[in-house]
């Protein structure tokens, strides 16, 4: 595995002082992290790469969407345009305010970043450059939904278990 791949940014989090895990006196295992902590070190890597690879996505994204929609009327490519970059902002703004989460729920959305930006480029070059055969309409629409579902659910499932953890 590459040396600094995100799950190795993880375990390095969970080596360095941001998150500790211990036993308590009964036997069960607990854990300190920290909150809102300056970032450093792998997470900050890891928040920088997150967020050049969501701004180089974003604009990815569109472009493979003007190629692929040049025959749209311009009403309906801007409704398009709006609904594919909606996901990168909406993980931008998650980026700004997620400087007091817990590590583990950073980590996990700077993880999230990565995943959209990749399945998504992926995906959008497949069709925009006839490596697919899908129509593009369907792409287009289901692909953004499938990155807010995806945020929606993994970011507050890793909240949640942030905080059980905090505990």
């Amino acid at each position: 595995m590459a040396p600094n791949t995100p799950v190795r940014l993880i375990e390095r989090l969970f080596r360095s002082k941001e998150i500790s895990v211990a036993s308590n006196e009964r036997g069960e295992i607990t854990s300190k992290v920290s909150r809102g902590k300056p970032e450093g070190g792998p997470l900050a890597f890891l928040r920088a790469a997150a967020l050049i690879a969501v701004l180089a996505g974003a604009v990815g994204s569109l472009a493979f969407l003007l190629q692929a929609g040049r025959r749209t009327p311009r009403f309906l490519l801007i409704l398009f345009v709006l609904w594919v970059v909606s996901p990168f902002v909406a993980l931008v703004w998650a980026n700004l305010v997620s400087k007091r989460w817990l590590v583990l729920t950073r980590a996990t959305l700077y993880s999230v970043m990565l995943v959209v930006t990749l399945a998504s480029l992926a995906i959008y070059g497949a069709v925009a450059l006839g490596l697919s055969k899908a129509r593009p309409a369907p792409v287009f629409l289901l692909v953004p939904l499938a990155s807010w579902l995806l945020t929606a659910i993994v970011v507050p499932i890793a909240a949640l278990i942030s905080r059980r953890q905090s505990r």
